[in-house]
């Protein structure tokens, strides 16, 4: 399978903190690839743009064929259309390719106060462009130009959601970080998708050097959606990796320095190649009698990780193919949400165990697992209380810590017999997805 591709189109920022180059330190950082189509190109630095020099439309129509006609785009982000021979070619070519997954940010003025969109642009933009976007992603002042209304408030940011949805974008992501009393309550997004309206809250980072942060936001947006995530989830990890670039920030040149996405990158990238070193082991066994109905998933948390979108594991989860286990896709983070909540739960009380994989019942397995001197626990769903029931994966966070707290140590397997409609299963703790899967095969060679 080859990478998940992104297609980034903008202005190229000689400082190297927003625009394309921004665009594609995120994208990579997510673990695809990144593509690029420049609009404009730019001098500017930590102070300001100092000089905007716009790429013809037939240059720009010549990127976009050149790209789409050969590699293609699993998503494409918008950054700076400067003219409207920009925002026609993007028109033009997501109609020709039928390119479903589109990502604009409504990129008009740069934190120096240089209009980065013509007045003709963005009435194009309006007309012809919204109706295509799949996500819109306005800062409050591009949502105020947007909808023609004053933003103070989280209900005025719904009610701009609203407006700006009516004029064709089937997603609309408001990022709160200009309204008033942010830096005293925290930085508030809201997504709001025609139905329902979602919020994603961090607390607040008080620094001067922000430069990039939408680029960066929406380029992890278009990432995620990429990989096959939903609009919710995608955008959960964007708001995530973009808080953790704002805290990670770089001190640069005298102005607005930049954001920092490549920050937990090495930390992403070392369990991602453990995983995939983990996955080559247990493929090569003919483990498939341990696969689960409802197949299984290995997973590797970040140092310090809190969140899913910090836990690396396997899209479309671990499938038994015959007598062997197979993977459908390389590792990324964010890839599992039921194992992933299992470990989680597991680092509060042991920060060091950060694997896990779930694999397939039986009373022969348990006594094999109690046999070879493996600490084993379990947890009765029936105990479980009936609250709890209907929340979506709260079970397993139950489960798990009722059995912590009681156990006062962390064992090497915990278990359920299920319940209705829950499948009974073995999980198979560890510090690291080798030591898991050689725990697994171990159970393999005793069964």
């Amino acid at each position: 399978m080859g990478p998940v591709k992104v297609l980034c189109i903008g202005g190229s920022d000689s400082s190297g903190g927003a625009g394309i180059q921004a665009d594609l330190k995120a994208v990579s950082a997510c673990g695809c690839y990144g593509l690029s189509v420049i609009t404009a190109v730019t001098a500017q630095n930590t102070q300001g743009v100092q000089f905007i020099h716009p790429v013809p439309q037939k240059f720009i129509l010549a990127q976009l064929d050149s790209v789409l006609s050969d590699i293609g785009a699993d998503a494409v982000k918008t950054g700076m259309l400067l003219t409207v021979g920009a925002v026609e070619s993007v028109v033009k070519k997501v109609k020709e390719y039928r390119l479903e997954k589109l990502i604009v940010d409504p990129v008009m003025v740069a934190k120096g106060g240089h209009s980065l969109m013509q007045d003709r642009s963005r009435d194009l933009l309006i007309k012809k462009l919204l109706p295509l976007v799949f996500v819109l992603t306005p800062n409050i002042p591009e949502a105020e130009t947007l909808a023609q209304m004053k933003i103070r408030s989280i209900a005025a940011m719904k009610k701009a959601a609203v407006i700006i949805h009516r004029l064709g974008a089937k997603n609309v992501l408001i990022k709160g970080g200009h309204l008033p009393g942010s830096k005293r309550s925290g930085a508030l997004d809201i997504l709001f998708d025609g139905d329902h309206y979602y919020e994603f809250s961090s607390p607040w980072i008080d620094t001067k050097n922000t430069h990039g942060t939408g680029c960066t936001y929406a380029s992890v947006l278009a990432s995620g959606l990429a990989q096959g995530k939903n609009i919710v989830d995608a955008a959960g990890r964007a708001k995530i990796m973009v808080t953790e670039a704002i805290e990670n920030s770089l001190r640069l040149g005298k102005g607005h320095g930049p954001v920092n996405v490549d920050a937990n990158k090495k930390p992403q990238n070392g369990c991602l190649h453990e995983l995939q070193t983990a996955i080559k082991i247990l493929s090569a066994s003919q483990c498939g009698q341990l696969i689960p109905e409802v197949q299984s998933n290995l997973v590797y948390a970040m140092v310090g990780a809190e969140t899913e979108f910090q836990v690396a594991g396997f899209p479309g989860r671990i499938i038994r193919f015959r007598d062997t286990a197979r993977v459908m896709a390389n590792p990324e983070v964010g890839a599992s949400q039921h194992v992933a909540h299992i470990v989680l739960t597991v680092m509060k009380y042991d920060s060091s165990y950060r694997s896990a994989m779930n694999i397939k019942y039986s009373e022969k397995i348990i006594n094999v697992c109690q046999r070879i001197g493996f600490a084993v626990e379990s947890f009765d769903r029936a105990d479980e209380p009936v609250e709890n029931k209907n929340k979506e994966g709260f079970s397993l966070e139950w489960g798990v810590n009722d059995v912590l707290k009681q156990a006062k140590m962390i064992p090497d397997i915990i278990y359920d017999r299920g319940g209705w409609g829950k499948e009974p299963m073995v999980r198979v703790l560890g510090k690291n997805p080798i030591e898991v899967v050689n725990k697994v095969l171990t159970i393999l060679k005793h069964l």
